[in-house]
Formats: C-alpha cells, sequence, structure tokens
C-alpha cells in the first residue's frame, strides 16, 4: 500500500470514528430525551393525580363579572382572604418531589383556613430547565388550577417574573388566556384592561347589600426584567408603568363616585356612608416589592430597629441577602398616588422568599407574604421559617386585619406527610 493510499484510510477511519462518536452522542441525548419526557409525564400525572386528591373545602361567594378587570363581590358578612406566594411549580422531570410537597402545603394551608378568596401574589409556575427541566409554564399553571378546582375556592392571582420567563414555551397573554378561559369555573382572573400595561390589573369590590362597596381589592401586573436583563440574571426588575398607576388612580376615584350615586336620594344613606362616599378603602396586590419596601426597611435598620416616625414595626424579618428588597430598578409614582388618595391603606407582595416583615410606612401597611416555594432557592426545601401564608380579614364595614402564618403548625394538617425542615433564624431582628 502506498503512502497515499494508507493516508487516505487514515483519514476515512478517523472520519467513522467520528461519525461513532457523534453516533453515541446523538444516541445518548435521545435516549436522555427519552427517559426525562416519560419521567416528566409521568411526575406530571402522578401530581395531577395528586392535586385532584384533596378533599373538597368549598365556600361560598356571589361574583359577577362587570368585565374589563373588575369583578363585584357581594357580601354583607366578614370575609377571609388567603394570600400565598412563590408557589414556584415546575412540573419538570426534576421537580417532581419537590412540586408534590407544594400541592401538599396549599392544600393543607387552605384546607384549615376555608378562606372565601385566595390572591396568589405570584410564581405559580417555574419553568426553569436546570432546576425544573422544563420549558412548558402551562402545565404548572394547570397543575395548580387543578388544585384549586378540586378545592372549589375562588382564586386569582397576579403574574410574577418567573411565570412566563422569556425562555418558557407561553407567553403572559397565552397564560391569561388559559386562566380566563372558563375552563376552571373558582379561577376568577381576567386580563385587565387592554389600553393598561400588563395582564392581571382587576379590581375586586366587595358590594354590601345597599350596594355599597365597602373595600376594594385591587392586583396589579409588576412586570417582570428590564434594561436587558432579559433572563434576570442580574436582578433588574421592572416598576409599575405609568399607564397603570393612572388606571389605580382612576378607578379609586370611580369607587367613591359610585357610592356616592347610591347614596343621592337617600339622606338615610348618605348619613350612614358618608365616609364611604369620599374614599373606598382598598388593597393593593402584586409580585416585585416597590421600593419603599426598602425604603421603609432600610429606614427602620438604620435606627438600631427601632420605630421612626415614618415607619411603625409590625411582624416579621427580612432574611434575603445583599439587597435584601429586590424591588424595581427604576421610580415609579404609585406609593405617592397612594399617598395622595388616601384609600390604599394595606399592600401585599411576595418576590423576595426570606422576606416576611409587615411594616407601616407613612400610614400604608407594606407587606410580604410568607412564600411557599421549595425549588427556586437552593436548599430551600428544607428550610421552614419563610414558608406560610397571609390571612386577611375584612369586617363587614370595610374594615382589615391581617396576619402571617407559618405552614409548620398543628393547624396545618397535611393530607399527605409533612416534610421534616430546619427552623432557621430570618434576618437580624424578629
Amino acid at each position: 500500500m502506498s503512502k497515499k493510499e494508507k493516508t487516505l484510510e487514515m483519514k476515512k477511519n478517523r472520519k467513522k470514528k467520528i461519525l461513532k462518536v457523534l453516533g453515541c452522542i446523538l444516541a445518548f441525548i435521545m435516549a436522555f430525551v427519552i427517559v426525562t419526557t416519560c419521567v416528566s409525564l409521568v411526575g406530571i400525572k402522578s401530581n395531577t393525580n395528586k392535586a385532584k386528591s384533596f378533599p373538597t373545602v368549598g365556600g361560598e361567594l356571589s361574583f359577577e363579572n362587570e368585565g374589563n378587570g373588575v369583578w363585584n363581590i357581594y357580601s354583607d358578612k366578614e370575609l377571609k382572604v388567603l394570600q400565598l406566594t412563590d408557589v414556584h411549580i415546575g412540573a419538570g422531570w426534576m421537580s417532581i418531589r419537590k412540586d408534590s410537597m407544594a400541592l401538599n402545603a396549599v392544600a393543607a394551608m387552605i384546607s384549615a383556613e376555608k378562606p372565601d378568596l385566595v390572591v396568589v401574589t405570584g410564581d405559580i409556575a417555574y419553568p426553569v430547565p436546570f432546576q425544573a427541566g422544563t420549558f412548558n409554564n402551562k402545565t404548572s399553571a394547570r397543575m395548580f388550577a387543578t388544585l384549586m378546582e378540586q378545592l372549589g375556592v375562588y382564586w386569582t392571582f397576579a403574574f410574577g417574573n418567573h411565570d412566563t420567563e422569556a425562555y418558557s414555551y407561553f407567553s403572559r397573554e397565552q397564560i391569561s388566556e388559559f386562566y380566563s378561559s372558563g375552563e376552571f369555573p373558582h379561577c376568577v382572573f381576567q386580563p385587565g384592561p387592554d389600553d393598561v400595561d400588563g395582564y392581571c390589573n382587576q379590581i375586586f369590590n366587595i358590594v354590601n347589600s345597599d350596594g355599597i362597596i365597602t373595600r376594594a381589592l385591587i392586583t396589579l401586573d409588576s412586570h417582570s426584567y428590564v434594561d436587558g436583563d432579559y433572563f434576570g440574571v442580574r436582578w433588574f426588575y421592572d416598576n409599575m408603568h405609568e399607564n397603570q398607576v393612572q388606571w389605580y388612580k382612576n378607578s379609586v376615584k370611580a369607587l367613591a363616585l359610585q357610592n356616592a350615586e347610591i347614596c343621592k336620594d337617600s339622606p338615610e344613606l348618605a348619613a350612614k356612608y358618608s365616609e364611604l362616599c369620599k374614599t373606598v378603602p382598598s388593597s393593593l396586590f402584586f409580585h416585585i416589592p416597590l421600593t419603599e419596601y426598602k425604603d421603609a426597611w432600610n429606614e427602620y435598620v438604620d435606627n438600631g430597629y427601632k420605630d421612626t416616625e415614618n415607619v411603625k414595626f409590625n411582624y416579621g424579618a427580612a432574611g434575603e441577602k445583599g439587597k435584601v428588597v429586590y424591588c424595581g430598578i427604576h421610580d415609579d409614582d404609585l406609593f405617592e398616588t397612594i399617598l395622595e388618595l388616601g384609600s390604599t391603606d394595606t399592600v401585599f407582595c411576595g418576590h423576595d422568599h426570606l422576606n416576611n416583615f409587615s411594616v407601616n410606612y407613612k400610614g400604608v401597611n407594606l407587606t410580604y407574604g410568607y412564600s411557599v416555594d421549595y425549588l427556586a432557592y437552593i436548599g430551600i426545601y428544607k428550610l421552614g421559617s419563610q414558608r406560610g401564608c397571609t390571612v386577611i380579614t375584612i369586617a363587614p364595614d370595610g374594615k382589615i386585619s391581617f396576619e402571617s402564618q407559618n405552614y409548620y403548625q398543628d393547624k396545618y394538617i397535611s393530607h399527605y406527610e409533612k416534610e421534616p425542615v430546619e427552623m432557621q433564624v430570618l434576618g437580624a431582628a424578629e
């Protein structure tokens, strides 16, 4: 064999080896995809069946959809609203066990509290592939909605940054269409006005038998990442947009006008509801905290964890490191508008899983909900001090009270076994 022929033979052998290696890699990838897909399907089916296995809690509440994101809740009784946040259902092959824990926790707290309405302040879904093993955010949404339908409790939610990632299969618009499709009758979610940025700008008016609005519950879309931080790796979060603040302002003013219209021909009603004809109290629910959460907490800490003229400590602690409060990176006028109108006395958010503090800042209660998360923070499934819910009580006259409740109390009896956790100390002050 000539030298030239030997060279050609060596090249052929090299190509064969490369093709074999590539073939092995391709076979491995195909096998991996097949196996993980099968595991995902089995896990999804298992957790969906689990979601359908919990006892029904039920509840009677009269809703009327006024359209354009406005709902009326007709009631003369005391109402209980449960805030949940950051449930983080991955619904992929990597998160099966942790998703099961999250479903169990949500069901246990709802079953014990028996709320009239549940408001989830963002991040139902967590379609992050290196932790969940999927990009499919609708599967997470369906699993949670299935659970809530089984429990038979009315619920709505405000979008979080993880519900619709830049790389997830379904957009905010598509997930909004899914939730509002009517497939889940207990889901009282609507996308909200078309001319306002975001997809969960809604108002739930509590209306008594006199036709008077005693309190409004308002959800807002706090959006996601900004300034080119498409994947959230730099924690550049958005703020409320100008047209949302204007919509909030117009809506709050309109509430008092509605009450005044009801009372105008009745001196008795006008005397009875004189204050509600001037200002209707309201509560805001959204995911990413306002800048004022940071301002208030920093002022409290800088004063040696003591109250100041502006800040009155309610309860809880800040367990996050670094910035502590991961709010939007720009300014908005929402809090200034809140102060101007004098309607909103309570604000509830999520997002920062280890923060569960509540402070009164310039007369407005700024409260973090306890998170549910078992998945997003590495190792958080082993910890328990941050996990729970916020119980909100609304009196017939519209007055509000609220308290955080930790999941690992005896009153939250799990249908399935509750996992053991370490009750860690959160923050420097409690």
